[in-house]
This record gives structure tokens, sequence and C-alpha cells, in this order.
């Protein structure tokens, strides 16, 4: 199994891990608005953790990505930016290195 393919199964690991948690909270709320969420995800300092954490995760990815993307002129790059908060961090950082990877590889091919 080349990395590349390793990355894209972990990026659709991302998205199903992430949205499994958030359908069942889409379920389980009176109110399932973003506000709610945000509110939800930081009731406590652990949660607070978690976003604190995810926030330097995701600043560092789109600080590695950006210039990485154009550098390499990997096609659609952008639209990661806003999927990244649409659907979660663990779909869209795999989801990059895999396309990160196959531009290598075609870059090397020719």
């Amino acid at each position: 199994m080349k990395l590349k393919h390793l990355y894209l199964a972990l990026s659709v690991l991302g998205i199903c891990y992430t949205w499994y948690y958030n359908i069942q909270w889409f379920q389980t709320v009176e109110n399932p608005t973003f506000f709610s969420f945000m509110q939800d995800a930081q009731v406590n300092f652990a949660g607070k953790s978690f976003g604190a954490d995810l926030t330097v995760v995701v600043l560092t990815f789109f600080v590695f990505m950006i210039p990485e993307s154009i550098k390499l002129k990997i096609k659609f790059w952008w639209i990661l930016i806003p999927l990244t908060f649409l659907i979660a961090i663990a779909f869209t950082f795999p989801l990059f290195l895999y396309m990160r990877a196959n531009t290598l590889e075609n870059l090397q091919s020719k």
C-alpha cells in the first residue's frame, strides 16, 4: 500500500469518526445550532483543552498547507480551508497529505 492511500484512508476515518459524534450530538440536543455546539464543546476544562489544541493544530496546518500548495501548484487546495471548519481537521489534514503525495508522485513521473 502506498503512503498516499493510507492518507486517503485516514481522511475517510477522520470524517466518519468525527461526524459519528456530531450526528449523535445533533440527535440528542434540544437546540442543534452551531452556537449551541460551540457552547457545549466549552462546557468544561477538558473541552476547552481540546478546543485550544485543535486551534493550534488548524493554524499550524494552514501555515504548512498554504505555501506548500502554492509551491507545488496543488489544484483545489483552497477548498480545504472551509472544509476544515465545516467537516473536521481530521478529514482535511490527511486529505491534503493525499493531495500533496499525489502531486509529488505526478511531478516525479514527468
